[in-house]
């Protein structure tokens, strides 16, 4: 199968339409037609539903852009992985990161890079572990930074030095706002706007046998558009602190869970992972920040 062809086949499906389609990849019309019926005889399946206005993609065609994009974004970054091989003065690197105050860490050594290479690009991914890690297994990414033990035995790890704390975030003129901490005989018959991670990682070893009880009326990936489900009233969210603004001027606030709920944070990379040159002066920053944090922290 042909990138070029694929490349010619997602133009079509997010344009809609063969004429801008073809003015956007320089091509005749005849010549994209011809491409696209080729792409269909080599999968055997109609990719495509022509009318005299738009084109729209068959299922068939919903699960080859899928793929297609999946194909194409690989063959590009394995590309520039090749010209980036010799080249220490920049570069793009990609990262996924859940949401956490522990991007910070990357932050700092993503600013000490672009200050020594300022011809550097970084792209960051952000969403739950299970979605970064599937890019990262898919040579997507070249690193990622979770919120959840690591499989020692598929991937290399730094531990960051700090860690999430799991509280509730509400508006301010909730009952609960009043109280310093949150119990678990507080959380167990309000709405709960939850991660749809820590249903599965961190919940159960916190709320024991009353995980059945809760009343959870939405789950969320990312906090910051479940936030704004808070402050129209639909619930109360459980998630690290810190992420969403809950300062002075802000309708919401946060209280952390007692017993405390941690979460230790994780940089991490495929085992045998062959990095450019500048991935590897990015993590050794990084490791270097780390190091620093530590002797601070003990000296304080």
């Amino acid at each position: 199968m042909d990138v070029r062809v694929l490349r010619y086949f997602l133009a079509v499906a997010r344009e809609g339409n063969m004429t801008r389609a073809a003015d956007r990849l320089h091509v005749t019309q005849p010549t994209l037609s011809r491409q696209l019926k080729s792409l269909e005889e080599t999968v055997g399946k109609k990719l495509f539903l022509r009318t005299n206005y738009a084109i729209k993609l068959t299922d068939e065609g919903l699960l080859l852009k899928k793929r297609a994009e999946d194909i194409v974004e690989m063959v590009d970054k394995t590309l520039d992985e090749f010209r980036a091989l010799e080249d220490i003065s920049g570069g793009d690197i990609y990262v996924g990161s859940a949401e956490s105050e522990s991007i910070k860490y990357f932050a700092r050594a993503a600013k000490k890079l672009k200050d020594k290479h300022p011809s550097v690009c970084f792209h960051l991914y952000s969403g739950n572990t299970e979605t970064v890690t599937e890019r990262l297994d898919k040579g997507l990414l070249d690193f990622a930074i979770i919120a959840q033990e690591v499989d020692s035995i598929k991937y290399n790890s730094i531990k960051l030095p700090s860690k999430d704390t799991w509280g509730l975030i509400m508006r301010k003129d909730n009952l609960l706002a009043a109280k310093k901490t949150i119990s678990q005989k507080d959380l167990l018959h309000i709405p709960l706007i939850v991660s749809r991670q820590g249903i599965t990682e961190d919940y159960p070893k916190w709320f024991g046998d009353h995980i059945d009880d809760l009343n959870i009326v939405a789950t969320f990936d990312l906090i910051y558009n479940a936030s704004f489900m808070v402050k129209e009233g639909l619930g109360y969210a459980l998630s690290f602190d810190k992420i969403v603004n809950t300062g002075n001027e802000s309708d919401l606030c946060f209280r952390p869970l007692e017993p405390a709920l941690e979460t230790s944070m994780y940089v991490i990379w495929k085992k045998y992972q062959i990095f450019s040159p500048i991935v590897k002066i990015l993590l050794q920053e990084i490791e270097e920040i780390i190091k620093n944090s530590a002797i601070a922290s003990d000296n304080f």
